[in-house]
């Protein structure tokens, strides 16, 4: 048992020094510093609600060095930010995707300060379920829950398996009372997207919903519509009640946000409504969400 547990904790510092190499520390906030991962040559992805200010923005790296970084872009609906620095020949994240995530698998999260370096928290996935799609409106390739609690300016830093691989990025802005890890496979796209176009861009329809029971279905009342709104130029009025899209249900706001990604944009959608008793069938093409409603 102990050549057991003396293995085990080597191996998890082991995975800790490994992921070290690649997790920064970011200076973008008032009295507080957070973490980033360097993921691609000179990018560093972190967590968004850490970064409250968009110039002189310091980076310190793992040999101590401090470096200036500009804010390439961000994305409120997955708590995910970009930035742009000369990283010289720190090494990238190493993830790791062939492996399938399961609840109860040990993990660390491994962030850096200024003051005390690198930092490293133990836990386990508490949860591991299939895409979710934020309070934000943004979309999780998997909802990967973790049971630790990270230490402070920890969050932006990278969850790591065993081995010292990245399977996700540290964030407490996303649910009220846990850790979550941002996929990796989110943290690509999102970068990617955030690289090209500086945000991520996201479905409009221009309508305020709510539930509503009606007799033997469940539909959603419009309560408001925008002025020149892609659901308003399609001609949907306060007091319809939507009760499809495109054939489906849609009995909740999740069902309309099915449709509201960003490869939805510019896509027409057929919506099946109720008004005054009477069924009415409309197309709507979806816009893009102003970037003043993030």
């Amino acid at each position: 048992m102990r050549d057991t547990l003396i293995s085990l904790s080597n191996d998890l510092a082991t995975a800790v020094e490994t992921a070290s190499r690649f997790v920064v520390s970011i200076d973008a906030r008032p009295r507080a510093a957070s973490s980033g991962i360097h993921w691609r040559p000179g990018l560093i992805v972190t967590a968004m609600h850490t970064i409250r200010r968009q110039e002189e923005i310091r980076v310190t790296l793992p040999n101590g060095k401090q470096i200036a970084a500009e804010l390439a872009g961000r994305d409120p609906g997955t708590d995910l930010a970009l930035l742009k620095a000369d990283t010289g020949e720190l090494p990238i994240a190493e993830t790791d995707s062939a492996q399938p995530l399961k609840a109860g698998h040990l993990v660390l999260a491994v962030g850096r300060s200024p003051e005390t370096g690198v930092n490293a928290a133990l836990g386990v996935l508490s949860a591991v379920a299939g895409p979710w799609q934020t309070w934000r409106g943004g979309r999780l390739d998997q909802f990967v829950r973790l049971d630790l609690d990270l230490h402070p300016g920890g969050s932006g830093g990278a969850v790591v398996d065993a081995s010292g691989k990245v399977i996700g990025l540290a964030t407490v802005a996303l649910t009220r009372a846990s850790v979550v890890a941002i996929p990796t496979a989110t943290v690509e796209r999102v970068a990617e997207a955030l690289l090209t176009k500086g945000h991520v861009s996201r479905g409009y329809l221009g309508v305020g919903l709510q539930p509503v029971k009606l007799p033997g279905a469940s539909g959603l009342i419009v309560l408001s519509v925008e002025s020149k709104s892609p659901a308003g130029e399609a001609g949907v009025l306060i007091g319809d009640i939507l009760l499809g899209l495109n054939g489906n249900p849609a009995e909740d706001t999740d069902d309309v946000q099915a449709v509201l990604g960003s490869d939805w944009v510019g896509r027409e959608v057929k919506v099946s409504l109720l008004r005054g008793g009477q069924p009415v069938q409309l197309s709507i093409t979806i816009g893009e969400r102003p970037r003043k409603c993030e």
